[in-house]
């Protein structure tokens, strides 16, 4: 039975909740297998809307499992706050299953953060100072404390007093702030442990026993392609891999076990924080759009970043991450704009250039090329098929996929699970 990847295609915030919940319908188990818990993700559920940060959205069918896996970042006080959200909503979470290998995000992690990234002043890159990134470089520094480690507290406390020698000093040498104590964080997160034990195992085992035996397994991450840490706008990027190819890492299973790899854009392209974003628009239209979709962070408020549908880097997105179909969300958002601009290649010195550049320089000097293509005025969030889309919204859709070069998977045209609507099952 099929294994299916779901891949922000962009900068984050396209919709992979609710796509990942609308194929969670048909899982027996969904994976997140990177990131922390700075980005969140909305899915509506029996008439709710529900923001989640690391909870798997296949928490809401009691009858799979929703598997936090070893690439993420994993923060115990956090996700216990979900848990209780999810309980005070009616929602079980009995299917929850921790990797004990995830690392563990700790308090002096989001401290570390904050002061860091005040401290870059201008040059800051956009961090939400929730302390993702230094708990990654603690984890391939080697010094990371792991959820494994959380359910033996002698072993707890000796890992806590030698990183905090260097934390410490860091904190009150470097920032002049205050220092941790390691008895303290000792017992804070050795109780969060405690707690939290029935829920963690080996997930890459469970992963495999489920493939074994011919379930659906669907694996979502967090943030975007053009957030990764290796192929993004970096250094204006997250800390892990959120491509298709971190699945395999960050949750255990081998890349031969997937089948698919889906990519979910908006009908135009949005972002949050510092960092290149070629086709944005500064006033009028992109003013129009933020306020028609309500284009503002899940978790921190942040008014995002508009602008056109950039196929460059969808393109870049469809060959880093493996891309085999394409969903568009958004759809709705776009009727009554008039004309429509899709950028399909870049002006840069002069030259014209159809793949995206690697050195943030770069896009000072760069121009992007447009395709326009007529609108549609007609509401569409009652439309229930492609073929009952007016011929323009057709034809903007067919053209997306074609600049792309990706098969065309769904498109949405609300944010209800019932607005989202395929053209061909994959499972």
């Amino acid at each position: 039975m099929p294994a299916i990847i779901v891949v922000g295609s962009a900068w984050g915030d396209e919709g992979k909740g609710k796509i990942t919940d609308f194929l969670a319908q048909d899982a027996d188990l969904v994976v997140r297998y990177q990131g922390g818990d700075n980005a969140g993700h909305t899915i509506v559920f029996d008439q709710k809307k529900f923001a989640l940060r690391s909870i798997p959205s296949g928490i809401f069918d009691a009858k799979k499992l929703a598997i936090i896996a070893n690439g993420v970042v994993f923060n115990p006080e956090s996700v216990l706050k979900e848990l209780a959200y999810l309980h005070d909503n009616g929602v079980s979470t009995n299917g929850l299953r921790i990797s004990n290998r995830a690392q563990v995000l700790f308090s002096y992690h989001k401290r570390l953060d904050e002061l860091q990234e005040a401290a870059k002043g201008d040059a800051k890159i956009g961090t939400t100072k929730n302390g993702i990134g230094p708990a990654y470089v603690d984890k391939y520094s080697r010094v990371g404390i792991r959820v494994c480690d959380l359910l033996d507290k002698d072993v707890l406390r000796a890992r806590l007093e030698a990183n905090l020698i260097e934390k410490n000093a860091i904190l009150t040498k470097v920032y002049g702030a205050e220092p941790f104590d390691a008895a303290r964080l000792t017992e804070e997160y050795y109780a969060y442990g405690q707690t939290l034990a029935p829920f963690v195992t080996d997930t890459s085992a469970v992963i495999e026993e489920a493939l074994n035996s011919g379930k659906r397994v669907l694996f979502e991450g967090a943030q975007g392609v053009m957030l990764d840490i290796d192929h993004g706008t970096y250094p204006y990027v997250t800390s892990s891999n959120p491509i298709g190819g971190g699945a395999t890492v960050g949750a255990g299973v081998g890349p031969t076990r997937i089948d698919e790899v889906v990519g979910i854009a908006k009908a135009y392209t949005s972002r949050v924080g510092e960092g290149p974003f070629p086709t944005e628009l500064f006033e009028g239209v992109g003013d129009q759009i933020r306020d028609i979709a309500h284009e503002y962070g899940v978790n921190t408020g942040r008014p995002r970043r508009i602008g056109w549908f950039d196929s460059v880097a969808m393109r870049h997105a469809a060959r880093v991450s493996g891309l085999t179909k394409l969903s568009v969300n958004c759809l709705d958002v776009l009727s009554g704009l008039g004309s429509l601009k899709i950028c399909v290649a870049y002006e840069l010195d002069g030259k014209r250039i159809e793949t995206y550049p690697a050195s943030v320089a770069d896009f000072t000097r760069l121009t992007p090329l447009y395709e326009e293509l007529p609108g549609w005025d007609e509401d569409i969030t009652g439309v229930t098929s492609f073929e009952d889309l007016p011929e323009n919204a057709q034809h903007y859709l067919t053209r997306l996929s074609e600049l792309v070069g990706v098969e065309l998977f769904s498109f949405a045209v609300g944010p209800e699970r019932e607005a989202t609507h395929i053209l061909e099952k994959l499972w």
